[in-house]
């Protein structure tokens, strides 16, 4: 299975609109980050993680030709907010499934009722089948089985998810012991690193890489990556010999 990470940034994005940061102004493709997403495919098996503002883009950027489902973390708009972009693989696939917390399914439903609508539905919308998740409850998409990570967003309850040996969590703040034993022997663990100071609802650097060791994966990954982080190569430098800076349209095997 390959993990293409569609956008690393965070809800703002980087560049920062009107924005005179110096890694706002800076050339360096990878320091240029659309909100964060990930693309896990296979021959058989092609799962987004979170559809954002950028989804459109993304897409075409990555070249997917089918979508299995979308899997969302939380109801946040750079999560959410490209939903309407399944347009085109509705079109050609038919009703497209989704995975979600119920309240997240209870957002989207009121942010895009147009989506959900069953009767007098628009012709033109797309449709999706709506799957419940739940801790403690894995489920599978195309034989693939996937176990829900319950961690905090500050106050606000997250999924993270793991599939196989690989494991995706991002906007998080604290996680309980018992969700920490769900991720033992991973090959690859992607988690969010904010910016080095302190930030209420996100792991700031130091905190992320705390939680690396804690974890112990053979490598990690930081991704939902601010502006305040620093230039791409010079964060690289100063990281553990295994944990690397993702950043746009960068592709691993697992």
């Amino acid at each position: 299975m390959k993990v293409y990470f569609l956008g690393t940034g965070t809800s703002q994005g980087i560049p920062v609109i009107g924005s005179q940061h110096s890694v706002c102004k800076s050339n360096n493709p990878k320091d240029k980050r659309l909100r964060v997403s990930v693309w896990l495919y296979d021959i058989d098996f092609s799962v987004v993680i979170d559809c954002g503002p950028d989804f459109r883009q993304q897409m075409l950027t990555c070249g997917c030709q089918r979508l299995d489902a979308i899997i969302f973390t939380h109801e946040h708009a750079d999560h959410t907010a490209g939903l309407d972009d399944i347009r085109p693989f509705f079109f050609k696939q038919g009703d497209i499934p989704i995975f979600a917390h119920q309240r997240v399914l209870n957002n989207l439903s009121r942010r895009f009722d147009y989506i959900f609508e069953t009767e007098n539905k628009y012709p033109g919308a797309p449709s999706v089948v709506s799957n419940i998740v739940e801790n403690n409850q894995t489920f599978s998409i195309q034989k693939n089985t996937i176990i829900p990570i319950e961690v905090n967003h500050g106050n606000l309850q997250v999924f993270g998810y793991r599939i196989g040996d690989f494991a995706y969590l991002t906007d998080v703040k604290t996680i309980a012991f018992e969700e920490m034993e769900k991720l033992k022997n991973l090959s690859v663990l992607v988690v969010n690193a904010l910016r080095e100071e302190p930030h209420a609802t996100h792991f700031n650097l130091e905190e992320a890489l705390a939680f690396i060791t804690l974890v112990q994966p053979k490598k990690a990954y930081l991704t939902h990556i601010s502006h305040l982080l620093g230039f791409h190569d010079e964060v690289q430098q100063k990281l553990p010999k295994n944990v690397y800076l993702a950043y746009d349209n960068l592709e691993i095997t697992l």
